[in-house]
Parts: C-alpha cells; sequence; structure tokens
C-alpha cells in the first residue's frame, strides 16, 4: 500500500524557509506572492496489512515533530 504523508508547521510557527522562498521568488520578478509555507512530503510503501494505528505512530514517533507540525495522511 502506497502511503503519502504531508507535513506542515503548525500556524504561528515562523517559518525560515517559507521567508526564504517568498524573497527569491520577488528578488525574480514574481510580484503578489503573500505568504509561503514550505513543508515536507514523504511517500512510503507499506505492507497492505498495516493499520491506521501504526501508521499513526510512525508519524508521531519519527516522521513529525508535533510540537511544530501537523502531518496528514493520503492512502494512494
Amino acid at each position: 500500500m502506497k502511503l503519502r504523508i504531508f507535513v506542515t508547521l503548525k500556524p504561528g510557527v515562523l517559518d525560515p524557509q517559507g521567508r526564504a522562498i517568498q524573497h527569491a521568488l520577488g528578488s525574480l520578478g514574481f510580484d503578489g506572492v503573500n505568504d509561503v509555507r514550505a513543508g515536507k512530503l514523504i511517500e512510503m510503501d507499506v505492507a497492505d496489512g498495516t493499520d491506521d494505528a501504526a501508521v499513526d505512530r510512525m508519524c508521531r514517533q519519527l516522521l513529525a515533530n508535533t510540537v511544530i507540525e501537523n502531518y496528514r495522511v493520503e492512502r494512494a
């Protein structure tokens, strides 16, 4: 089974990478970019019997820092 795990910073958490991207886009002449938030996409292939609880534990223990990040899992 294929999974896509999207990890993003929680609202209110400063995003220096997003700011750098926003600044670079402005420097390249792309006007109108009001905000950029950078995140991670993790694609995994897991055994078909892997349950939601196991995937949740993977995310909480390793893939996302739940103090400052949210995550969302999509099954592909």
